[in-house]
């Protein structure tokens, strides 16, 4: 009888087709069976701290207060150039006046909430929401602003809305190291080999999904609802790369830093 190890990632795009030959056992799964737990990625940080999941995606903000409860596994990050959070607004903000905005965010546990504390200290008027009503909620004048996640970046001038500043961008502009936004992590409870052959058989899910999209797409789009075909695959080219495959060493050196820059 396979091993069965339960897995929670979220339904954006490009956690979908990283897992999809996993869960579904469309790859060689060396005995073990995954059950899969998809919720968005706040939802997932907030059952970390109750050790909920054998496998789990995180943001790195979360991370970094339960590392003792947690191993980091070398494949399934979302880290990269060009992906980072964006601070968004109905019309052009000087940076002095968000100080003194209302400030919608995706989660406070989210890595996006950490890198706007990270640009903007002073800003205290904080109001965390699921990331897909951020946008909504900056076109409709219930928040001053907002950071958007995921998908929205690719939709919110359809709305209207403007750019005031690229937290990825100015994090890329400090560091020169990509942005590590989430990861995947294996509960510290866990055998070490067996974290391993996890992380290897992520990555051969990623090289199958890559070889066969039309297997997975499906699967992707069942998960995706409403979102269109373009923004879906914008979205998997995005966030879906070499440091998917591994972390390596320049992405062991972002996550650091990144731990490196929480605020006191």
């Amino acid at each position: 009888m396979a091993n069965t190890l339960t897995l929670g990632f979220s339904p954006c795009p490009n956690d979908t087709f990283i897992f999809a030959a996993l869960v579904n056992g469309w790859i060689d799964t060396l005995g073990f069976s995954f059950e899969p737990v998809l919720a968005d990625v706040e939802t997932l940080n907030e059952w970390a701290e109750e050790g909920r999941l054998d496998i789990t995606k995180l943001s790195f903000n979360r991370y970094y207060g339960l590392m003792d409860s947690y191993t980091l596994l070398s494949s399934g990050a979302a880290l990269g150039r060009g992906c980072g959070p964006l601070l968004i607004a109905r019309t052009p903000l000087v940076p002095e006046s968000i100080d003194q905005t209302s400030i919608a965010l995706p989660g406070r546990w989210t890595t996006a909430h950490l890198l706007f504390s990270v640009f903007y200290p002073r800003a205290k008027d904080k109001h965390f929401m699921v990331f897909h009503e951020i946008e909504q909620a900056v076109a409709s004048g219930t928040a001053g602003a907002g950071v958007i996640i995921h998908e929205n970046r690719f939709t919110y001038t359809d709305k209207g809305l403007v750019k005031i500043t690229d937290l990825g961008e100015a994090w890329e502009e400090q560091t020169g190291l990509p942005i590590p936004l989430g990861g995947i992590f294996a509960s510290a409870q866990l055998d070490s080999e067996l974290s391993h052959q996890v992380a290897a058989l992520i990555r051969e899910s990623i090289r199958f999904a890559r070889r066969y999209p039309e297997k997975v797409m499906p699967y992707v789009r069942a998960h995706a609802q409403e979102m269109e075909d373009s923004v879906m695959q914008a979205h998997i080219d995005l966030y879906v790369n070499d440091f998917s495959l591994d972390l390596g060493d320049e992405g062991r050196a972002a996550v650091l830093r990144l731990k490196n820059m929480l605020p006191d």
